[in-house]
C-alpha cells in the first residue's frame, strides 16, 4: 500500500492506472466533471476519448457517481456514440455517495479524497489543483474489499433502507 498526496493522484491513478485497463474499470466519485488528460502528441483529451477507446479494446467501464455530471462532461459523453450506448459503459447515481474509489482490473485499486476531476486527480497545476490523499494498492484482499463495497452500493444493497431514496434518480431496488 502506498501514501499518495495532491499531484501524485494523475500519475498512480490516471496512468498507470485507468489508461493502462485491459479488463474493466471501476470508479466511485461524489462528482464527475469533464477531466481532461494527456492524450497522443502530448494532446488534452477528455478522459471519455480515452474510456471510448479503451471500450473498444474490451474494457469494461462503470461510474457510480453521487451528483449529476457537469454539462461539458454531459456534453463530450453525448458526442462519444460509441459510448454513451452502453455497450461495456455503465453509470449509475447514488445521491448518497461521497466515496472515492477507483479499481482497475483486480492489480491496483485507489481510495482516498479525490474525486474524478482535474483538480482531483491533480491533473491541474499546481495553484489550481486540491490538497488530496489517498492510498494506492495492489493487495488483492485490499482489492476485494473495495470491489465488494463498491459492488453492494452498485447492485443496490443499501437501496431499501435508504433515508434518500425519495431523491435517487433510479433506486436500484
Amino acid at each position: 500500500m502506498r501514501f499518495v498526496k495532491d499531484g501524485e493522484h494523475y500519475k498512480c491513478v490516471v496512468t498507470d492506472g485507468i489508461l493502462k485497463a485491459k479488463n474493466r474499470i471501476w470508479i466511485a466519485t461524489a462528482n464527475v466533471k469533464d477531466l481532461h488528460v494527456i492524450g497522443g502528441r502530448r494532446r488534452s483529451l477528455p478522459l471519455l476519448n480515452h474510456f471510448e477507446k479503451l471500450q473498444r479494446d474490451g474494457v469494461s467501464i462503470r461510474i457510480l457517481h453521487g451528483a449529476k455530471p457537469s454539462a461539458p462532461f454531459l456534453n463530450t459523453l453525448a458526442n462519444l456514440t460509441e459510448l454513451h450506448r452502453g455497450d461495456g459503459f455503465e453509470m449509475q447515481v447514488c445521491p448518497r455517495l461521497h466515496s472515492k474509489i477507483v479499481i482497475v482490473d483486480n492489480y491496483m485499486a485507489y481510495t482516498g479524497s479525490a474525486n474524478l476531476t482535474g483538480a482531483g486527480v491533480g491533473a491541474k497545476s499546481d495553484k489550481r489543483r486540491n490538497f488530496e490523499c489517498g492510498l494506492v494498492t495492489n493487495d488483492p484482499e485490499e482489492i476485494r474489499y473495495l470491489e465488494e463495497y463498491f459492488d453492494n452500493i452498485w447492485m443496490g444493497l443499501y437501496c431499501k433502507e435508504c433515508g434518500r431514496r425519495k431523491l435517487c434518480p433510479h433506486p436500484v431496488i
